[in-house]
């Protein structure tokens, strides 16, 4: 077993943690994210990091940059 055998599900993990996070920091904005469809659907991601984009908030716009390259460079 390498090391890099374990590394998508880490990946996962994170980006789990990050979705979570952004669906709070997004709700926090006045914004509903429904996290099943942010994964499995690539226009429904990109519309959601767009209004974080938006945001006057670091924090969500930090969050969107790492899940815009988790869960868009997947979908590419």
């Amino acid at each position: 077993m390498t090391m890099n055998s374990s590394w998508p599900s880490e990946r996962h993990a994170v980006a789990l943690v990050d979705i979570i996070d952004f669906k709070w920091l997004m709700a926090h904005e006045g914004r509903h994210v429904n996290v099943e469809r942010l994964q499995n659907d690539a226009a429904y991601a990109r519309e959601c990091l767009a209004l974080a984009d938006t945001s006057r908030t670091p924090a969500l716009q930090h969050v969107a940059v790492a899940l815009r390259r988790v869960l868009l460079e997947e979908t590419a």
